[in-house]
């Protein structure tokens, strides 16, 4: 495209945005709402999805051996639990330490002097890489000579597995409504651009414009205005990002919560603001001036 070309494109692009000025404020702060909002819930699914997965390695397994095993034999185990599918870890705990840790967090340790830890079983902790798989993961344990119990928190490896679930979900759908809105505000302020401009655009028909050259200038319009409230919405998620997770650094109470920092996430959120804003605008102007040209 030669510069003249782009030059007239440009200018009436922005001709377009300034003709109908509210029009245009109110489609790039729509658009600089939903992207926030979409961009708000996308960081925070991201972080709760990794405090998820922090929490799915605390939710351990505990296997017990046969207690008639010598320790070799029962240490010997240790390669074949590795062997599985699914096993982020294992690490073997002699009875002996397994009792002075249950009598450590006891409230009276003093009861336990004298007990005889021969009555109790040498036990692997085990750390699953997927707790979804947990019950399969057990099933196979189980199969493994010289193991002869387990204890381990399925409901709670359940719920973990569920609440990521329903943040992939609930995020896909509220980004998708989020965009088709912010795609219809823009449509619309160009469909009043071009219903203004009809009498000109059937003048330019008749003349023999093609319709690629009466649509370009709307697309340039709706191109600048969706990457415009791309742009301010980030440099807002920018600030806003910073400024709750210094938040939530400095409050004792929210330990719990241990967001990434911003420059972790920024190029993803700059590739998605930036799609999200060239295909609100360009899609939302290109739908709307298809009436337009049957003239």
């Amino acid at each position: 495209m030669r510069s003249n070309n782009f030059g007239y494109l440009l200018k009436e692009g922005v001709k377009g945005i300034f003709l109908h000025g509210f029009m245009s404020f109110a489609a790039v702060c729509v658009t600089v709402a939903c992207l926030l909002i979409v961009g708000s819930f996308t960081t925070v699914a991201y972080n709760l999805n990794i405090m998820v997965e922090e929490l799915n390695k605390t939710n351990e397994v505990t296997v017990y051996v046969d207690r008639n095993l010598s320790d070799a034999e029962a240490k010997s185990i240790d390669t074949k639990i590795k062997r599985l599918d699914n096993i982020a870890s294992c690490e073997f705990v002699y009875r002996e330490d397994a009792f002075e840790d249950f009598k450590n967090a006891s409230d009276n340790p003093d009861a336990f002097d004298g007990f005889d830890t021969s009555y109790l079983e040498h036990r692997y902790i085990v750390i699953l890489e997927d707790n979804r798989l947990m019950q399969e993961t057990i099933d196979q344990l189980m199969q493994i000579p010289g193991i002869v119990d387990y204890r381990a928190a399925q409901e709670l490896a359940d719920g973990f597995s569920a609440m990521q679930d329903i943040l992939r979900v609930v995020t896909v759908v509220v980004t998708i409504v989020l965009l088709i809105v912010s795609l219809l505000i823009i449509s619309n302020t160009v469909k009043l651009a071009m219903y203004d401009r009809r009498d000109e655009i059937s003048i330019m028909k008749m003349v023999g414009a093609t319709n690629g050259f009466i649509r370009l200038p709307f697309v340039v319009e709706g191109f600048l205005l969706g990457m415009t409230g791309a742009a301010l919405a980030f440099l807002v998620e920018w600030l806003a990002y910073d400024a709750v997770v210094d938040r939530i650094a400095q409050a004792d109470a929210l330990d719990m919560f241990q967001f990434v920092p911003f420059d972790q996430i920024v190029w993803p959120l700059v590739g998605t603001f930036a799609a999200a804003g060239l295909f609100v605008g360009i899609v939302g102007s290109w739908t709307s001036i298809r009436k337009f040209m049957d003239v």
